[in-house]
């Protein structure tokens, strides 16, 4: 099963399986042969007079590569003997030529190379007899290496073929300690899996594609199946973290933002922070792994590019780390919740009424509720203010920047608008989809300081669809009049009673909606909370954090999710 999604670079059969490779017993060292010329040279070193590989360079070069070379011996790789260099940064093989007479013409060699910092395991290969354990015929050396086709990264195995012990054992311990000097790859893993997202495939994606991945890395992991909301965040804020190097989530958009509301909280928590207060946050200590396995899995994307597991647990195992903002959000004076993403109005609406049918399909449910939010359209009346991210100066410090962002600080930064809006939409991240490839928020980066502030005033039922079908399409979703986005460090959002909102904020002309807005009886009102449900009274503030997670990945600038379109609408 294995052996399948894996693309070998050798050119011999490819009847060696993946089980023929593991780690060799201790050998007893021996002094080895003198090398024999020509390349009739299987089982013993080779000596320095092979010529340097090179691969279309010139004599200065191959002399500085040389130069530099921590190991050098013969190999097969394929039916032909390649002389192989070892480097800290390379391994380069070259096809041994016949020795040219004197004065004659040197002719160019074919070669290849790795990087070292492509391969992330290495394997001594042997067969093994049927029913055998252990042991076995020495066949050579496996590289296993991360090869890279635009945004999605895949396995492939180097196999370098050396009947002789001595000469696989050296070159094995040596490679060994050229890919344990990559300080940043973890070495043990927490795994949070939730076992119902997305048609419950969550714990069957982990265990195909990523658990084989971590064995050959030889990453120690510590899985967890959460057993419901809020498991993942008691094991985080209550057990000590201390064994682990990052921790990973196997799951959907909800499950990933629960586990990093439990980073960054029990960060908090351990420097000392009063959670319960608006507060500066520290930065997470450890990163965060996600393994798509949701239906959107906008989090993933951002930092994959797609919704792929292998190139997820690819970026996890070699060490990718890229810092990621992250919204602290809070309510009267009280800290909420760390989020990259905050909805109201329209996103908020939808997700409450798809809460109240969960006997649905969740794909089901889903349609169900955007058709019946669409159908029953209407505006919330609200005044936002909000800080320009262009309005930090370089020199302000951490403390200067609490002290303007906080409700009592400086006024003359907050520019506030008031009026009926179909939907308030605040991202640190650019949520890219495969529903918006280009992203909900795509003028927003993943750490560039800065939120997307997305307001859409009140409009015709029919010209609100067309700007949610643009999401999906190359043409500019915010190319309405109604649609307004800034750039901001900063945003608080109050609902109010239509009494209290200026009388020039009237419907559109033409317009079918009903412009009274909705107040819930209780007080509170919708958010959707990186796709969770919160219900908060009075008024929020969000805030930007720079950098304040890492995560396993890379910045992505679009998704290369082939595109889904929504056939609700």
């Amino acid at each position: 099963m294995l052996e399948a999604s894996r693309t070998s670079i050798n050119l011999t059969s490819r009847s060696d399986s993946r089980g023929e490779s593991h780690e060799t017993q201790p050998v007893s060292p021996s002094a080895t042969g003198r090398t024999k010329r020509g390349n009739r040279i299987q089982n013993k070193k080779a000596s320095t007079s092979v010529p340097p590989p090179c691969r279309g360079r010139r004599h200065e070069e191959k002399t500085r590569d040389e130069d530099a070379a921590i190991l050098r011996g013969i190999f097969k790789v394929g039916k032909q003997s390649h002389d192989v260099v070892l480097t800290t940064t390379r391994l380069t093989w070259t096809l041994v030529q016949p020795e040219t007479p004197a004065g004659g013409p040197v002719s160019e060699t074919q070669g290849d190379y790795v990087d070292m910092k492509d391969v992330f395991a290495v394997k001594v290969k042997r067969r093994h007899s049927a029913g055998r354990q252990g042991g076995g015929t020495l066949l050579g050396i496996v590289l296993f290496v991360c090869r890279r086709k635009g945004a999605k990264l895949k396995d492939h195995a180097v196999h370098l073929h050396n009947l002789s012990e001595d000469h696989c054992e050296v070159w094995f311990k040596q490679l060994k300690e050229v890919l344990n000097g990559f300080q940043n790859r973890p070495k043990s893993l927490k795994v949070f899996v939730n076992p119902a997202s997305h048609k419950r495939e969550a714990y069957k994606i982990y265990l195909d594609h990523v658990t084989p991945l971590f064995k050959l890395a030889d990453i120690q992991t510590d899985v967890t199946i959460t057993e419901g909301r809020g498991h993942a965040l008691s094991i985080l804020t209550e057990r000590s973290l201390d064994d682990y190097d990052g921790v990973v989530c196997v799951g959907g958009d909800g499950s990933v933002a629960e586990v990093a509301h439990g980073l960054l909280l029990r960060a908090q928590m351990d420097a000392g922070r009063d959670t319960d207060s608006i507060f500066m946050p520290v930065q997470a200590s450890l990163p965060l792994g996600v393994i798509p396995a949701g239906s959107t899995d906008v989090v993933a994307c951002s930092v994959h590019g797609l919704r792929h597991p292998v190139t997820a647990a690819l970026h996890i195992i070699l060490g990718h780390r890229q810092a990621v903002d992250v919204c602290s959000i809070s309510c009267e004076g009280r800290q909420l919740r760390f989020a990259f993403s905050a909805m109201f109005g329209f996103g908020g609406r939808t997700l409450a009424l798809a809460g109240t049918h969960r006997w649905m399909p969740p794909s089901q449910r889903r349609d169900f509720a955007l058709l019946k939010t669409l159908a029953s359209l209407k505006p919330e009346a609200c005044e936002f203010s909000f800080v320009p991210s262009s309005g930090r100066s370089a020199a302000q410090s951490d403390a200067e920047e609490e002290a303007d962002l906080s409700e009592g600080g400086e006024d003359s930064q907050w520019q506030t608008r008031r009026g009926l809006y179909l939907s308030v939409s605040v991202m640190s991240i650019p949520c890219l989809c495969s529903v918006a490839p280009r992203g909900l928020a795509p003028f927003t980066r993943l750490n560039n300081n800065s939120m997307a502030l997305i307001a859409t005033a009140n409009t015709s039922r029919s010209e609100f669809i067309k700007h949610l079908k643009r999401y999906g399409s190359p043409s500019n979703q915010f190319n309405f009049s109604f649609v307004e986005t800034h750039a901001v460090r900063a945003v608080r959002l109050r609902p109010c009673l239509w009494s209290g909102c200026p009388d020039d904020t009237s419907e559109s002309e033409g317009s079918d909606i009903r412009s009274a807005p909705v107040i819930s009886a209780e007080g509170t009102h919708p958010w959707n909370i990186d796709g969770e449900l919160l219900d908060v009274p009075g008024e929020v503030l969000i805030r930007v954090h720079p950098g304040l997670l890492m995560l396993f990945g890379a910045d992505m600038e679009e998704a290369e999710e082939p595109l889904l379109k929504c056939s609700c609408i």
